[in-house]
């Protein structure tokens, strides 16, 4: 379930804690990019962007106009998480393989524990 604590959406699980903010004009059903800290019942911590193909291409058509990244010709994203699905649910659906089958540290940044959530 997601839940609101204050400018984040928090969703709990047995096996992790999933802490997403809360974007103006972002609706967590539909939304297509959110950078998460996920938590483990350890205590450790990892950070993760995810981002659907349609909010790549649009970040990559900005960038067309903006000049960016050689005018839009590439994108990158450190931790980048290609999700086929939009929403918070998609994404929550992601973290729980990515813990289950041990992929969360390759696809993740491990977080020290000096540095602060998002």
């Amino acid at each position: 379930m997601i839940q609101i604590d204050g400018p984040f959406y928090r969703i709990v699980e047995p096996t992790f804690e999933l802490l997403l903010p809360r974007w103006e004009g972002h609706d967590p059903q539909t939304q297509e990019e959110a950078e998460g800290t996920i938590t483990l019942p350890d205590g450790t911590r990892y950070y993760g962007t995810f981002m659907t193909l349609d909010a790549i291409t649009a970040v990559m058509r900005r960038h067309q106009s903006t000049g960016e990244c050689l005018n839009g010709a590439y994108f990158s994203c450190e931790d980048l998480i290609i999700v086929h699905r939009p929403g918070i649910p998609a994404i929550v659906e992601v973290v729980r393989h990515l813990i289950t089958s041990g992929e969360l540290e390759g696809a993740c940044t491990l977080l020290g524990p000096e540095e602060s959530e998002l």
